[in-house]
């Protein structure tokens, strides 16, 4: 039985290698967040809880001039990451993605020893583990642990990333709508010109992701964005504006 898939993003663009069956598996979400880095981007960007790379390949995939260093701490998504930086379907981007083995919640000189230096990032991303501790776990601890929300994540993370991005650097993350608060919270004394955009399954329902960006240092005043709507009234088929977020011909905030 195959332990583990090869999954083609952005058309073709590049691929995942990602297990099967255990740990975690990037799809939409991924394609989301990494489409809230502006198109054009040049400078480093640092994908936080990488697993096998996707949002960071995906950004590396739609800004040509971006270099991405994907952080990740589990063993099994590092050796993951590993085969999907060497596929060969993705030699057209491997010069331009690195990966440092590391918890992303390290702090001061153990972070920076083991390579993630203070204000190196232009850009930082992340896809955190976002559901609650009550809802009914996987009996997959790699799974749980890169699914299930620790106490204080949103903090320890956002810490991370305001040590490692520079003073008017940006970041995004992708989240469950129930954690803005705790969000906000984080952002505060950090980060400013907030901006959140709602993920509605379809017109008329209820958002089930948001993704925030914000800006280091900044004190712009928040925004709430218009929101991304991912389906049509009826069946699964994605909305045309959605189609393109995902597949890398756009850009989350780009005007539509």
């Amino acid at each position: 039985m195959a332990t583990e898939t090869v999954d083609i993003f952005h058309r073709g663009k590049f691929v995942l290698v990602q297990p099967k069956g255990t740990g975690h598996r990037s799809g939409v979400d991924a394609m989301v967040l990494a489409a809230a880095v502006p198109s054009g981007f040049a400078g480093r960007v640092a994908d936080l809880g990488a697993g096998s790379g996707a949002a960071g390949l995906a950004v590396a995939s739609r800004c040509p001039q971006a270099h991405v260093t994907l952080i990740e701490r589990d063993p099994l998504m590092i050796d993951h990451a590993n085969k999907t930086l060497k596929h060969e379907s993705n030699q057209s981007l491997a010069s331009r993605v690195s990966l440092i083995e590391s918890d992303v919640t390290l702090t001061g000189k153990r972070r920076v020893a083991a390579g993630i230096a203070d204000n190196a990032f232009d850009f930082a991303v992340f896809n955190p583990p976002f559901n609650p501790a009550h809802d009914r776990q996987t009996p997959d601890p790699v799974k749980a642990a890169a699914h299930v929300m620790g106490d204080g994540l949103f903090e320890n993370w956002l810490r991370t990333v305001a040590a490692i991005v520079k003073p008017g650097g940006g970041m995004a993350l992708i989240a469950r709508p129930q954690s803005i608060g705790d969000i906000l919270a984080a952002l505060k004394g950090r980060f400013g010109g907030v901006r959140i955009i709602p993920v509605h399954p379809r017109k008329g329902e209820a958002a089930i992701r948001i993704v925030v960006t914000a800006i280091h240092g900044s004190r712009a005043a928040m925004r709430l964005e218009s929101p991304l709507i991912l389906h049509g009234a009826e069946g699964h088929a994605f909305t045309p504006r959605a189609e393109a977020i995902i597949n890398g011909l756009a850009g989350l905030l780009e005007p539509h």
